[in-house]
Order: structure tokens, then C-alpha cells, then sequence
């Protein structure tokens, strides 16, 4: 028997769920199997999650691209919100955050991990405030675990905790002032409750107790990052990197617990800065999955986010990252509608798959070498069905009709596609 998919691994068992990813990845069971006991690979799953398709996330495999979504206080519309879930599935995430901070929070989130074949993740920071109905300062250490615990019963497959957020971090935090002092939600609001009660981080202080959860339900801890940048000024400063040794060793103590761990990191980063964070993470915490938010390569671009995102989030994935956080237009300015949603998951896509023809993952390369030979043979149905967004580029088609079939308006007879495949055949061509 074992506890978790790492448990497994480090008894040399293959599981149902190492073999459905290594067939998707079209990698052997048996070198995913040694990822997963390395802490390489995780497969987040929770036991409770019945209808989970399972994803692998880390070296050698796909990366992979999660939405974020959930209610607040100003937009508590739950239907809008599974509307976002089945948007987000349907345009092919690989996970769904569950980022809800108001009202009835246990009740959305049991319906969407009813409703996902996709891997679901929390915050349950986020829900302490909101699900608890007291003042940050009130909330006790039991209390936090409380929700910890409720989030693993209903079936989440990762949470996002703050553990590195400790009093040491915090101190490096007050002494280099920052543009953006701390912009992570859930690490802000720990900073908050530690100075306000004078206490440790309940979840650095207590850790073995987050453990004893994650092993039994099989939960992936994604060790937030507190200190992430929030703008370009910020990155790789000694808070970030404080917080990212304390990850480091976080990740061995949950992996000698047979608890998957993947690490959380920037934020806003200046381009050339992001194969040093992309090298620093794997390099201190020892391989692990590194999840990124962006990185964002500028912070001038509102309402652009999406492409400041898949700038870095391509560079970020290329150079090591695994999982990229997608980001919308709305980024800093609202919470996203069902456009932006499509967007930000569009965007992300790309960049990842960008990445993943860097990375030389099986497969990547090949599916731009089909879109090159049905350009080359001016094949716009083929065209469409190949592209990352068949709707849109079928959109664009029918909007603007050429006067020949076999091309577009942009070069109408003069396409040099049909021509050069015509004269490479011995075929006259015609441009009047």
C-alpha cells in the first residue's frame, strides 16, 4: 500500500495515474516513475477528486498553464464564475485555481471540483477571511488549519501556503525596502496576522501539521511565494531569495513525508533577469516543479498583462519553469469577465508551447511542422483546424474573402505559397 503518488514512486510502483501521464507525455512509466520519487514530477490528485484526469507537472513533460478564478465580495456571482470553468476547459487549461474569498465558498468549490477533469488548487488563506467571518487579527492557529483541512476533504489537488513567510523572511522584508512592498494576497495577509498577534507563521511553526494533511489526502503543497516581485525593481532581491532558501528546505522535509511539492515564484521580473530565477529556483530547492505567475516583463502595460505575461512566462518555461500562471488584460485592474479569461489562457498556451519546442518535449515541434505544410500547401482548412484558436482564425477567414479561394487578402494571386509550390511543379503562373 501507499499514502501518496511520491510513495509509490519511492517503492518502485507504477500507479494508474503514472501511467495515464506517462502516455500523455509519451514518456516511459518507468522514468516518470523516478521523477515522482525524485520530487521532480508531481502528479497532483487528490484521493477525493473522482473525476480527475490526472497531469503531470515538471521535468521532461509538457508545461503546463493554470486559470485562476473565484468570487469577492464586489463580484459574487457564482454562475459567471462556472461559466469561467467551462470556458476555462474548454479552451484546454491544465488547472484551475479557486481563488474565492466571499461567501459561500465551500459550496462553489465542491461544485467545481464536481464539475473538472482538470486539476483544482486553492488558497486557504484566502478562505479563512472569508469563510470565517472574523477579523484577520482573531483568526487562530487552529482555526487556519481547520480550513487547510476542510479544502483537502472536499477534493483540491494543490494549495497554495505561504510557509516561507517566517519571521526571518518577514525582518528581510522591513529591512530593503521595496517599490512594492509585498503584493502576494495570501503572503500579505500572513505578514499582516504575524505582526498584529507578535507570532510566528502558524504554517512555517507548525509545518508537520500542513503535512499530516497533504499525506493523508494526497495534496500537493505549491509553497507560495510571499516575497514574489511585484514589479520589475523588486525581482531577485534578498527577501525573494530568503523566502526561496526557506522553500528549499521546506521541500525536503515534505518530501521525507512523501508530500508532492512544487514552488511558487515570480511576479515581475526584467528579461534579462529570468533564466537567473529560473536557475536559482531549481538550483535551491533541488529540482522541484517551479510554478511562475508571468513572469511579467514590464509593469507599464495594463490592460496588456496577457503579453507582458507570455513575454517572460516563454522565456521563464524555456529556461526551466513548469507550470505558468496564466494572466489576463484584467491583471491590476478588475477581476477578469469571460474575454479576458479566453485571452489570458491563449496568450499562456502559446507561451507555452513556445517553450516546450525550446525544451524539445515529444510532439511540440511536430504540430508546427503540420501548420508549415498546410501553409505550404495552401491549405486553409487544415490551417484552421491546427491553430491554438480555430475560432478566431476561422473568424478572420470569413470576414475578409479573397477573390481566389487558395488565398488571402493579404496576397491574393501574388500568395508566395501557391506560387513557388506551382513553378517548384514545372505549373505557369498568372499575377495579373
Amino acid at each position: 500500500m501507499y499514502t501518496t503518488q511520491m510513495d509509490a514512486a519511492k517503492q518502485g510502483i507504477i500507479t494508474e495515474h503514472m501511467h495515464s501521464v506517462a502516455r500523455e507525455e509519451k514518456i516511459s512509466p518507468e522514468l516518470l516513475r523516478q521523477l515522482v520519487a525524485d520530487g521532480k514530477v508531481v502528479i497532483p490528485a487528490n484521493r477525493h477528486h473522482t473525476n480527475l484526469v490526472p497531469m503531470g507537472v515538471g521535468e521532461k513533460l509538457r508545461t503546463k498553464i493554470n486559470v485562476n478564478l473565484g468570487v469577492s465580495k464586489d463580484c459574487c456571482n457564482t454562475d459567471l464564475e462556472l461559466a469561467k470553468v467551462q470556458k476555462a476547459i474548454e479552451l484546454k487549461t491544465d488547472a484551475i485555481m479557486d481563488l474565492s474569498c466571499y461567501g459561500k465558498t465551500r459550496e462553489f468549490r465542491r461544485k467545481l471540483i464536481e464539475l473538472s477533469p482538470v486539476m483544482i488548487g486553492t488558497v486557504p488563506m484566502y478562505d479563512a477571511v472569508g469563510m470565517l467571518d472574523k477579523d484577520l487579527k482573531d483568526i487562530t492557529v487552529d482555526e487556519f488549519f481547520s480550513v487547510v483541512e476542510r479544502h483537502a476533504e472536499d477534493g483540491v489537488d494543490f494549495m497554495t501556503i505561504h510557509c516561507g513567510m517566517n519571521k526571518q523572511t518577514a525582518e528581510r522584508v522591513k529591512k530593503n525596502k521595496r517599490l512594492t512592498n509585498i503584493v502576494s494576497r495570501g503572503g500579505s495577509l500572513l505578514f499582516a496576522w504575524m505582526e498584529l498577534n507578535k507570532l510566528e507563521n502558524p504554517f512555517y511553526e507548525y509545518y508537520d501539521r500542513l503535512l499530516d494533511i497533504c499525506e493523508k489526502y494526497d495534496v500537493t503543497i505549491s509553497l507560495g511565494d510571499a516575497c514574489r516581485p511585484g514589479s520589475i525593481n523588486d525581482a531577485t532581491d534578498p527577501a525573494q531569495i530568503e523566502e526561496l532558501i526557506t522553500l528549499g528546505e521546506l521541500t525536503k522535509r515534505a518530501w521525507a513525508r512523501n508530500v508532492q511539492v512544487m514552488i511558487e515564484g515570480p511576479g515581475h521580473v526584467a528579461i534579462n533577469e529570468i533564466a537567473a530565477n529560473m536557475l536559482l529556483e531549481k538550483r535551491l530547492c533541488y529540482g522541484a516543479p517551479f510554478y511562475v505567475l508571468g513572469p511579467l516583463v514590464t509593469d507599464v502595460a495594463p490592460g496588456y498583462d496577457h503579453i507582458t505575461s507570455a513575454i517572460g512566462g516563454a522565456i521563464a518555461a524555456a529556461n526551466g519553469a513548469d507550470f505558468l500562471c496564466y494572466v489576463t488584460p484584467a491583471e491590476h485592474l478588475r477581476l477578469p469577465n469571460l474575454d479576458d479569461i479566453k485571452e489570458g489562457i491563449i496568450a499562456s498556451r502559446i507561451a507555452a508551447h513556445a517553450a516546450d519546442i525550446a525544451k524539445g518535449i515529444p510532439g511540440a515541434r511536430e504540430w508546427d511542422n503540420q501548420m508549415s505544410a498546410a501553409r505550404a500547401d495552401v491549405d486553409f482548412p487544415r490551417m484552421i483546424e491546427l491553430a491554438i484558436d480555430p475560432d478566431k482564425a476561422r473568424a478572420y477567414r470569413e470576414e475578409s474573402k479573397p477573390e481566389c479561394e487558395d488565398t488571402c487578402t493579404m496576397c491574393g494571386k501574388m500568395c508566395p505559397m501557391k506560387n513557388m509550390k506551382k513553378i517548384l511543379s514545372g505549373e505557369a503562373i498568372s499575377i495579373i
